[in-house]
């Protein structure tokens, strides 16, 4: 028997101990949110590291070969927009408009259109296309880009709750991963608090475009 079915049968067992079922059910509501608050911390820390890197990378470049900027620059300008245009069309941007309509769009009519607005896919080119462009010289920010992969995440985590898993609102997941990555972002973490209790996606732009 592997390390992980161990952990996992004696993490069954500890739930089945529990003999409060609003207890239990409390747990299994605000388990998915732990979880896509600790992956979006990790997340948004690797992604800072990494923005520091590219920038680091540019800055070294300008000292030493500052001419090779005629070529590097259009060239990584060029490759950043080809991913964005090619692979994840919606990941252009700051990311703070995709997620504001991801929320509004969150009901069961338009819920299809909330997977182009945020996912896995708008996650990995919404990193890899800044950093290039970054790395470029582009002058780009990572705060609106991880409020938009926050989201994402917390909306993933969602999707992948099996059907017996107590039902959480997709909206209530995405607003509260998109405060998280405010939070994250920002380094502001009362933003995290207000931002899910006032429940306004309005409230998300205001914020960060002030900061």
């Amino acid at each position: 028997m592997s390390v992980f079915n161990i952990i996992k049968q004696k993490l069954i067992a500890r739930y089945d101990a529990i003999d409060n079922t609003n207890v239990k059910k409390n747990f299994l509501n605000a388990l998915p949110f732990w979880l896509g608050s600790f992956i979006t911390g990790i997340t948004a820390v690797v992604y800072a590291k990494l923005f520091s890197w590219a920038e680091s990378c540019t800055k070294y470049i300008f000292i030493h070969a500052s001419w090779s900027f005629f070529l590097i620059t259009p060239f990584t300008f060029i490759i950043a927009w080809r991913l964005v245009t090619r692979y994840a069309p919606y990941s252009r941007g700051s990311g703070i408009p995709q997620v504001s309509a991801a929320i509004e769009l969150s009901n069961p009519k338009t819920n299809h259109k909330v997977n182009k607005l945020l996912g896995l896919k708008v996650i990995l080119i919404k990193i890899f296309s800044s950093l290039i462009l970054i790395f470029g010289g582009g002058a780009i920010g990572r705060e609106g880009p991880t409020i938009q992969i926050s989201a994402s995440i917390f909306k993933k985590i969602n999707d992948f709750l099996p059907e017996w898993y107590p039902k959480i609102s997709k909206r209530n997941m995405i607003i509260t991963g998109a405060a998280a990555g405010l939070a994250s972002a920002f380094n502001t973490p009362l933003g995290g608090i207000v931002l899910p209790l006032k429940n306004s996606p309005k409230r998300i732009l205001i914020f960060s475009s002030r900061r």
